[in-house]
């Protein structure tokens, strides 16, 4: 055998050595699994994030927490400045005041018109009881001057006398109608101010709402993940300040084959083994099953798996074990969860829950 050969004949066997080696390497670091009833997707512990923002435009006064702090629902965590809510709120004070002020005038108004009304009334009845005495007196005149025991001026005196009673009674009663709209009008003065009222009232409480949220308040409790924003920024409207992550609520979003959806029903248990500590099962339950099938993310599978249809599965991580263990918890660590197939086969040893302690 010359050199060369023999040379040659090394090399193969060297390569052959390495892809030998390579490929129990691969096996030995990606396991086939406990078994076919057993399927496993690969992803990252998430929570749900909840943005802490300013309702109204403003400038950032200060911030009571700091990155990574754990606060509790309903704490408050900042302040927005509110020198001008508060001017605005006495200001609305001030016409809410003057607006009680003019309920009081218009009901003295009212009360005003009122008595207007009943003198009216009164003077319409005074000046029918003036007609009735002059036509009775007319009666008589016309009586003595046909028994000429009186003159015709006279007569005529007392005519002229009906007549203006007559137009007299017509005006008083004119007046008693205008009196009796003059009331109207008076209540209806009321009614307006009453409803400014109510408008300051309304202003008033709408400031207040305003003023109790510049207080800025954790909607429930978590842990601060960043500090968007620092006092003395300047924010709109809708402007964000803090960002929490609610450890209560934490999950693993993966995906299944096709094959494999269809035998999953919520509420079935999941096992969770993340990469940071593999020594630990931890236990889950599938909270969502995609009802459509897409393509898998270019961030979660092999190039060769991104050309199957594959179902979106998130496991709801026990908030029990969650709430023992909140310190512990971090969001962003890869894993794999596995689920059964079949709710009848055990799950095997390796995959049996070990949470710490």
């Amino acid at each position: 055998m010359t050199p060369d050969l023999t040379r040659k004949l090394a090399a193969v066997a060297v390569a052959a050595a390495l892809l030998a080696g390579g490929a129990y390497a691969w096996h030995r670091m990606h396991p086939a699994g406990p078994g076919p009833e057993f399927t496993s997707g690969n992803g990252r512990i998430e929570a749900t994030e909840i943005d802490v923002a300013a309702k109204l435009p403003g400038r950032l006064q200060d911030i009571a927490v700091n990155e990574g702090d754990f606060v509790s629902a309903g704490q408050v965590l900042g302040h927005m400045q509110a020198t001008s809510l508060q001017a605005q709120r006495d200001e609305a004070a001030a016409r809410q005041a003057q607006a009680q002020t003019g309920v009081a005038s218009a009901n003295a108004m009212v009360a005003m018109r009122e008595s207007d009304h009943q003198a009216a009334q009164a003077l319409v009845v005074q000046r029918e009881s003036e007609l009735d005495a002059a036509q009775r007196r007319l009666k008589r005149s016309e009586t003595l001057v046909l028994e000429g025991a009186s003159s015709e001026q006279e007569l005529d005196d007392d005519r002229s006398r009906v007549r203006a009673m007559t137009a007299v009674i017509r005006a008083a009663r004119a007046q008693v109608a205008a009196a009796a709209s003059a009331v109207e009008a008076a209540r209806t003065q009321v009614a307006g101010a009453r409803a400014a009222v109510t408008a300051a009232q309304a202003t008033v409480g709408r400031i207040d709402v305003d003023l109790a949220d510049s207080a800025l308040t954790a909607p429930r409790a978590g842990r601060v993940q960043y500090r968007i924003a620092q006092p003395g920024e300047v924010l709109g409207g809708g402007g964000k300040v803090l960002n929490l992550v609610d450890l209560a609520d934490v999950y693993m979003t993966f995906f299944v084959p096709e094959q494999a959806a269809g035998k999953l029903a919520l509420g079935a248990p999941v096992r969770v083994v993340l990469d940071a500590a593999p020594q630990y099962v931890l236990p889950a339950k599938i909270s969502f099953v995609a009802s459509t099938a897409q393509f898998t993310p270019k961030t979660v599978e092999t190039t060769s798996e991104r050309q199957k249809l594959m179902f979106r599965v998130k496991a709801q991580i026990d908030p029990a074990l969650l709430q023992k263990h909140m310190k512990l918890v971090k969001t962003g660590l890869p894993g794999v969860a596995w689920v059964r197939l079949d709710a009848a086969t055990p799950w095997p040893a390796d995959l049996e829950v070990k949470v710490p302690q």
